[in-house]
């Protein structure tokens, strides 16, 4: 093999590496191609496993954005019924269902005071 400084070849098969220190750069050359091929791995495995993450966050989110819209929905026929109650002549029976609600809220509240 003929590389350049080197004349026509060494005998043996070292290609005069050992005279020239070339041996040296080789095996450096190696060590780090050996280093990248290791650290392009890893990069390799993490984007996948972030990949496999990014995919689940989506799923995820979608899934809460229907729950939230359905909860949107029945927040709105409430809210609409209350409307509805609120327009008639039954304003005794809205009022007792504030109080309900109120009391409710309030021994909830002391519930978790208690803990």
């Amino acid at each position: 093999m003929r590389r350049a400084g080197l004349g026509d070849g060494a005998p043996g098969g070292t290609y005069g590496y050992t005279n020239s220190g070339y041996s040296v750069y080789e095996e450096e050359n190696e060590r780090l191609t050996e280093s990248l091929r290791t650290k392009v791995s890893a990069i390799k495995s993490l984007s996948i496993e972030i990949g496999t993450e990014v995919k689940n966050q989506n799923k995820m989110l979608s899934e809460m954005d229907n729950d939230f819209d359905s909860a949107g929905g029945l927040l709105g026929a409430t809210m609409g019924r209350l409307r509805t109650l609120s327009r008639g002549s039954q304003t005794k029976l809205l009022c007792y269902m504030m109080l309900f609600s109120l009391f409710v809220f309030f021994v909830i509240y002391w519930i978790i005071k208690l803990r």
